[in-house]
């Protein structure tokens, strides 16, 4: 049992750096098209937006903004890619318990045909 967490979490924090890593090499260095721009001021400058979700958007981001050693757009852009990341992360690991919930094993530990199965299914989702 302890063996399958601890390979959970070690495949789980390698999908997140592969994300992280495509995500920041791939990020737009200043203001892109759309709403970017819209979010990077209003983080900026703690301005109101759009909800849902757009207020804790706004504080996370202004807080990113306070230190990021110059540009405040590329850290609202990299705020962004982390934040994916980090979604990457935990739906890897919902994945991954729900792929172990099917097979239907709950005291028991996985062989490691099932175990590259399981991760496997959180890796390619």
């Amino acid at each position: 049992m302890q063996q399958f967490y601890r390979i959970n979490n070690l495949v789980g924090w390698g999908v997140f750096a592969i994300a992280l890593l495509s995500y920041t090499l791939t990020m737009e260095p200043t203001v892109s098209f759309w709403d970017c721009g819209e979010f990077i001021s209003a983080a900026y400058k703690l301005e109101i937006v759009h909800p849902p979700g757009s207020p804790l958007h706004a504080i996370v981001g202004r807080v990113f903004t306070l230190i990021s050693p110059g540009d405040a757009a590329w850290m609202m852009n990299f705020f962004s890619a982390l934040a994916s990341a980090f979604c990457i992360l935990f739906s890897f690991w919902s994945i991954s318990y729900l792929a172990r919930k099917a097979l239907g094993k709950r005291g028991q530990d996985l062989d490691v045909s099932e175990t590259i199965a399981v991760m496997g299914a959180g890796a390619i989702g």
